[in-house]
C-alpha cells in the first residue's frame, strides 16, 4: 500500500462517532446528523481537516455534514441530467468535441456540495470494470478531441491505473487532449508522487483542473504539490464553484485567484453552486456572482478573473443565452426574489454561454452546465 493510501486508510475521518470525538458530541449531533450521512457518506482527510480553524468556518462548511442536506426544495438528484447524456456506462457525450469520462467512484474527502452525490463513493454507479464500452465509444466518435476524466477524483486510482488509462486513451487517434478534474492537491497532497510526475510526462499534453474554492487551501504542502505537477509538465487550471458562506466575499475570491496564480495555477472557471438536492444551502443569487465578478474584473490581472459559468436548470428568473443562442433560465434560490431583467446584459461581464438545452421530457426540465464540462 503507498504511503497516501495508507493515510486514508489510516488518518482520515470517515464516521460521525469520529468527528464527534474530534470537535466534541456537543457540536457533532450524530444522531440528527446520521440521515445526512446515510445519504452521502463523509470522509475528511488530515490536509483538509488541518484547514478547519473553527467550527462553522468555510472548510468547516465544506465538509462536515449538516441537516440542512436533508431541506429539499428545488433540488434535483441528477441537476445537469449527465445521466440523460450517457450513451455508454462512465461516458457523459454533450458538446460537441469532447466528452467526460468517469474513471473513479472516490475521493479522498467527500465535498458536501457535490453535484454527483448520487453516484459518488458508490462502485456499482461508477463501475470500474466497464472501461471498456467507454473506450469503444471514445474510438468510435471522431469528432471527441478531448476527454476529461472525472469521477470521484481520477487521482485515487493507482500509477498502475491511471497510466493503463493514459496509454488507452492516447491510443486512439483523433484524441488530442487528457484532462484530470482533481481536488487531490488540496486534500491529499502527498498523492502527487515523484512516481506520477515520472510517469505523466510520457502522455503530454496533460491538464488538470484543479479544484480550490478558498484561499486557506492553498496549504503550503498543497502549493508544493502544484509545484510538482507545474514542474512535470502538467498545466494547471482552476475550477471554483460560487458557495454561500465559503467565499461569497469579492476580497476573499480575489485572494483566491491570486493565490492561484501564485502557485502558477489558472483560474479557469467560477460556477454558480448547482441546484443539486441536499446542496441548495450553498446557493447564492446570480446577483452575487455578477457582483464579484464585477470586483474583479478590471480591478486586478486579466489572469486572475475566470470565466464566470452558470447552469441553466429551466425555471422563470434569470434569462441567458446558449452557445447556440437560445434562451434559456435559471432559477434563483427560493427565498430571495429575483428580477430578470435586470440580468440580461450578464455576456457583458464575462459571464459564460451556456450549453445547448434539449427538449425536457414531461415534468422534468434539463440541466446543462454553462460551456463546458
Amino acid at each position: 500500500m503507498s504511503d497516501w493510501q495508507q493515510i486514508i486508510k489510516d488518518q482520515s475521518i470517515s464516521s460521525l462517532e469520529k468527528l464527534a470525538e474530534k470537535f466534541g458530541a456537543d457540536v457533532i449531533d450524530v444522531e440528527a446528523l446520521k440521515p445526512a450521512f446515510d445519504n452521502f457518506q463523509m470522509r475528511i482527510t488530515p490536509a483538509a481537516l488541518e484547514q478547519i480553524k473553527e467550527v462553522g468556518d468555510p472548510m468547516w462548511q465544506q465538509y462536515v455534514p449538516t441537516v440542512e442536506e436533508l431541506d429539499v426544495v428545488d433540488g434535483v438528484i441528477d441537476s445537469l441530467d449527465e445521466d440523460g447524456d450517457s450513451p455508454v456506462p462512465n461516458i457523459t457525450h454533450r458538446y460537441p468535441d469532447r466528452a467526460l469520462f468517469l474513471v473513479s467512484p472516490v475521493c479522498a474527502t467527500y465535498c458536501r456540495f457535490c453535484t454527483r452525490r448520487r453516484k459518488v463513493g458508490d462502485p456499482e454507479k461508477i463501475p470500474l470494470n466497464q472501461y471498456d464500452s467507454a473506450f469503444q465509444y471514445l474510438r468510435e466518435h471522431t469528432e471527441i478531441r478531448d476527454v476529461i476524466m472525472s469521477g470521484g477524483d481520477p487521482m485515487m486510482l493507482s500509477d498502475r491505473r491511471l497510466e493503463y488509462l493514459f496509454q488507452q486513451l492516447r491510443a486512439i487517434p483523433h484524441i488530442e487532449i487528457i484532462r484530470i478534474g482533481s481536488r487531490i492537491t488540496s486534500h491529499l497532497p502527498e498523492r502527487i508522487t515523484p512516481e506520477f510526475c515520472e510517469m505523466v510526462q510520457k502522455y503530454h499534453p496533460i491538464y488538470m483542473n484543479t479544484h480550490f474554492n478558498h484561499p486557506s487551501e492553498l496549504t503550503p504542502a498543497a502549493v508544493a504539490a502544484l509545484d510538482r505537477l507545474s514542474r512535470a509538465g502538467v498545466s494547471l487550471g482552476c475550477q471554483t464553484v460560487l458557495l454561500k458562506g465559503v467565499n461569497d466575499d469579492p476580497k476573499v475570491m480575489m485572494k483566491l485567484m491570486h493565490e492561484l496564480l501564485k502557485a502558477r495555477v489558472r483560474p479557469y472557471y467560477l460556477y454558480m453552486a448547482d441546484q443539486v438536492a441536499g446542496g441548495e444551502h450553498f446557493r447564492t443569487t446570480v446577483q452575487k456572482g455578477l457582483e464579484i465578478m464585477q470586483a474583479l474584473r478590471g480591478w486586478t490581472s486579466g489572469l486572475a478573473v475566470p470565466q464566470f459559468v452558470i447552469d441553466s436548470p429551466g425555471g422563470d428568473e434569470v434569462i441567458f443565452k446558449n452557445y447556440e443562442g437560445k434562451r434559456q433560465v435559471y432559477k434563483q434560490p427560493r427565498a430571495v426574489p429575483s428580477t430578470p431583467a435586470e440580468f440580461e446584459p450578464a455576456a457583458e461581464v464575462g459571464v459564460v454561454p451556456i450549453s445547448r438545452k434539449k427538449s425536457a421530457a414531461p415534468r422534468r426540465t434539463k440541466r446543462r452546465r454553462a460551456a463546458g464540462e
